[in-house]
């Protein structure tokens, strides 16, 4: 094992798997000579050149229909979109054009492309800049969404996604970069669509992902000396959605808790309480307990008050343990 920081980490799977597969190539604003705006893709210019190391004009729409092209003949893009609330500028060509080919040619091309797009609050970069948007794409039948919490698992999931024959949104929290965390030395991959379980417990099951899976261990660890021993489940992937690990989690635990940054409203919390209500009601021992953050635009500053944390968590724990 060897320390690392998450982007750090990110850069190795890229410069790696450029190495390994002469058909991957990095495509985005900024992503040669500046080597990204978070340092993601640095020193990929020097190491592969201006063919495989694409600088762009700003046209989020433009760069990622061109990847899909260059997809469909056989190429692997790995696009890197600067900001995860850029999302929406693409989304025609990501929802109606990406997630679709697959079906809309029956078969006969695919889209083996990862977009990578950095989302979250934490930097006070203002409304515009700090969005948790995963849940409109987990909508959308064809894609993958994935969510890496850890630097390990930033790495291990972008060798896979860049592997995948399917598209998949690769989303990385800006608060995660600097974050520092082991990596394993050598070759690796992190499946897609394989739940971690990050702490085991008995009491409580909280499912959760990316910058919330350090608030909810952090969470788990004043729950516990206060008696309560909760399960932490990092889902990493949130389509698929490793159901089985909730279901097996929730079995034991009786009780479930989902946190997420995103807003509470109609995110992806609604989505795994309404999936384990309809399965596993005669489970329950308890109503499900949501924590997200408020139903507003990220501000420009309080940011620390805005966004969910590990002592909101706590709170909703000690709701569901009263049944």
């Amino acid at each position: 094992m060897k320390e690392l920081r998450y982007i750090k980490a990110i850069n190795e799977a890229l410069h790696e798997e450029m190495a390994r597969d002469e058909t991957v190539f990095v495509i985005g604003e900024d992503v040669g000579a500046p080597g990204g705006a978070f340092g993601g893709t640095r020193g990929l210019l020097q190491a592969f050149g201006e063919k495989r190391v694409r600088d762009t004009p700003i046209s989020e729409s433009a760069i990622v229909g061109l990847a899909l092209g260059a997809a469909m003949k056989g190429l692997r893009p790995v696009v890197e979109v600067m900001f995860a609330d850029f999302l929406p500028v693409c989304m025609d060509q990501i929802v109606n054009q990406i997630a679709k080919t697959r079906f809309m040619f029956g078969g006969q091309f695919t889209a083996p492309l990862v977009i990578r797009a950095p989302g979250g609050a934490g930097l006070n970069a203002g409304p515009q800049h700090s969005q948790s948007l995963e849940a409109w794409f987990a909508h959308v039948p064809g894609l993958k969404v994935v969510m890496p919490a850890t630097p390990a698992d930033a790495k291990g999931l972008l060798k896979s996604a860049i592997r995948d024959d399917d598209p998949v949104l690769f989303l990385e929290h800006k608060a995660l970069y600097a974050s520092s965390g082991t990596v394993p030395e050598g070759e690796y991959l992190v499946p897609i669509g394989k739940a971690d379980v990050r702490r085991s417990g008995k009491d409580v099951t909280i499912v959760t992902a990316s910058r919330m899976v350090q608030q909810t261990m952090d969470a788990a660890e004043t729950l516990a000396a206060n008696g309560t021993d909760a399960e932490v489940i990092d889902l990493r992937s949130l389509t698929p959605l490793d159901r089985d690990a909730i279901f097996k989690s929730v079995e034991k635990t009786s009780r479930l808790v989902i946190a997420h940054e995103a807003v509470k409203s109609f995110g992806i919390g609604a989505e795994i309480s309404a999936m384990v209500s309809e399965e596993m009601i005669d489970v329950l021992d308890a109503p499900i307990a949501r924590v997200g953050a408020p139903f507003s635009p990220v501000p420009f500053s309080q940011e620390a008050d805005y966004l969910p944390n590990a002592a909101d968590v706590v709170r909703a724990v000690e709701k569901v343990m009263m049944y």
